[in-house]
């Protein structure tokens, strides 16, 4: 077996760690119904192409789409299989989105003629009970009425949870201040929340003004509120917090959901069982509930996440199991006669003086950002798209790098391991972690020594300057 460079990036196993075993071992976990398929057309028909699900060698599940071809020796003999994979992960990730954006539009469109039908049919239904209620008095004729009366009543509710779901929930737009709302949020959680939930708040003075339904911005908070407080049955911390936010081009090249300008942030963490990775991606599906049989329509963050994007906003969710769970609400900020016009400009950004970066990141488009960015501002920059050529890079230009910027899922060698090695080579050598996966609380529990500073993805230019302003000035 050969193993090319290329296989090397995507794989984290070198050719000498690769030759001499079966490819199998090193790249499956275990074999697929896709891989047997393939083996069996290659046997038949002497080629295959489609897409597979293999491992790094730090264990990143990864997809593939590869082309294998039999190739014979003169004799006509099978010799060997050339095969040509591409990691095609991003993409897949990318088409996902799409194809869950495309599926949430159709389930709208179905839920609102469906809601639509149901309302022509319980209004009659619901008009009729109070002629009935009137006719008969007698105690057992009211009760029964009463227990009708309230079960229409709660479809009827719910029927405008769906129709605020399908038609993208228009409602007034007034200037908000953003503390107001989550104040009487939190008044409201303390005096019907268990008494073993701590309620902590962080609203800093300052805050911009947003443009948006009181009301519908309240269900969206409140929503979050409460589904932290079922995820914390033996109790806990649910924290809200909000702050000002500016967001650049930096950040939406790395947040397809975002727009260049002002945001505020609405933060609502628990400290509960956390979300699984594969049920993450779908919370925010109607109807998808993990709430036991009768305790969850499945819409209440379908609806929240219709409520913001009617807003100009997005919301972004970060899960760790046994850890907890934070939801970021970003609505766009506003002027208003409230503000002086100079409040939501672009900020002073710290320049640098010249100083060398290691950049070690594999995501192409990120990479090409934040070099251009660092340029911009004054540093000189190295790269790598592999944890290896990072240590490799940083050995032969340690007297000159100032700091490096390394990302925690690099390929050949990952985060941890390369700044184990960067570290031998220099202990003084500043580094920042990097990190779309975890959050900079969590990560400081790692207890990582060798790690001066620690950037969440996506960032902006304001935050990347500054972490490595700051890393570099700690003598």
């Amino acid at each position: 077996m050969t193993w090319n460079k290329g296989a090397e990036r995507m794989y984290g196993w070198t050719a000498d760690e690769a030759t001499g075993k079966n490819a199998d071992s090193l790249v499956y976990k275990e074999e697929l119904p896709t891989l047997i398929e393939a083996k069996k057309s290659i046997v038949e028909k002497g080629e295959w192409e489609g897409e597979l699900r293999q491992i790094t060698k730090n264990g990143r599940e990864i997809t593939v789409e590869g082309r294998w071809t039999l190739v014979r020796d003169n004799e006509g003999k099978p010799k060997s299989i050339l095969i040509i994979n591409t990691d095609v992960t991003e993409k897949k990730k990318l088409e996902s989105q799409l194809l869950r954006a495309q599926r949430m539009e159709s389930i709208g469109t179905l839920a609102g003629g469906i809601a639509h039908d149901l309302n022509n049919i319980l209004t009659p239904i619901m008009l009729l009970l109070q002629i009935l209620k009137q006719k008969f008095k007698d105690e057992q004729s009211q009760r029964l009425l009463t227990i009708l009366e309230r079960n229409s009543q709660r479809g009827a509710d719910l029927i405008k949870q769906v129709l605020s779901f399908a038609r993208g929930v228009e409602g007034e737009r007034n200037p908000l201040e953003v503390t107001n709302l989550v104040s009487e949020t939190e008044r409201t959680i303390k005096e019907v929340f268990p008494r073993n939930i701590e309620i902590r708040k962080d609203i800093p003075a300052a805050l911009w003004m947003i443009s948006g339904d009181a009301t519908q911005l309240h269900q969206v908070v409140m929503n979050l509120c409460v589904n932290a407080r079922d995820a914390m049955p033996d109790g806990g911390i649910l924290s809200i917090c909000i702050e000002n936010f500016l967001v650049d081009e930096s950040y939406v090249h790395m947040n397809s959901e975002a727009k260049a300008g002002p945001y505020i942030i609405i933060s609502v963490s628990d400290t509960g069982t956390g979300i699984p990775p594969k049920t993450v991606d779908r919370i925010f599906d109607p109807f998808f509930t993990t709430k036991e049989h009768g305790k969850g329509t499945g819409l209440g963050l379908s609806t929240a996440l219709a409520i913001v994007r009617s807003h100009g906003g997005f919301i972004d969710v970060h899960s760790a199991v046994g850890e907890g769970t934070t939801f970021k609400v970003y609505l766009p900020a506003v002027k208003t006669e409230l503000q002086k016009a100079g409040e939501v400009q672009q900020p002073d950004l710290l320049m640098g003086h010249g100083e060398s970066i290691l950049v070690a990141e594999d995501e192409a488009s990120i990479r090409e950002v934040t070099i251009a960015t660092l340029k911009k501002y004054g540093y000189k920059v190295h790269m790598a798209d592999d944890g290896a050529e990072a240590v490799a890079l940083y050995a032969q230009n340690k007297d000159s790098i100032k700091a490096v910027l390394m990302d925690m899922m690099m390929p050949v060698m990952d985060g941890h391991s390369s700044i184990q090695a960067i570290h031998r080579i220099n202990p003084d050598i500043k580094i920042i972690a990097v990190s779309g996966l975890i959050e900079k609380d969590e990560f400081a529990r790692t207890g990582d020594t060798h790690i001066h500073a620690f950037l969440q993805k996506p960032y902006t230019a304001e935050s990347l300057l500054k972490t490595i302003h700051e890393a570099i000035s700690v003598k």
